[in-house]
């Protein structure tokens, strides 16, 4: 959907898998600890890629439901999203499940 180059990806890749971790408080420190999953404090690449992925998922299952409506000729998107939250804007309970069960689907 994005379109990155291959080039970019194998940057990132490399980046990633490199990326070390510990955490200091007041005298004691951590070992360096890989960092596997998650958002690293700091990352300014980080919290793009996470919009971008979540994006992906968010237009795949917004195909689920139509616009709620919201009355007085009103409508708006069946998904919002901050973040990691959610939440599901229908005007009927079967495009809810639908909607619920697409997201179901399309998580890992």
């Amino acid at each position: 959907m994005y379109h990155v180059p291959e080039v970019i990806q194998v940057m990132l890749d490399d980046y990633f898998n490199g990326s070390r971790m510990r955490f200091s408080k007041n005298s004691y420190t951590t070992n360096w600890i890989n960092l596997e999953v998650g958002i690293a404090m700091g990352c300014t690449i980080s919290p793009i890629l996470f919009i971008m992925a979540m994006e992906v998922i968010l237009k795949a299952a917004e195909v689920s439901a139509g616009p709620a409506n919201l009355g007085g000729g009103c409508s708006m998107p069946p998904l919002k999203a901050f973040m990691d939250d959610t939440t599901i804007i229908c005007s009927k309970e079967d495009e809810t499940r639908r909607m619920l069960t697409r997201l179901d689907d399309l998580m890992p």
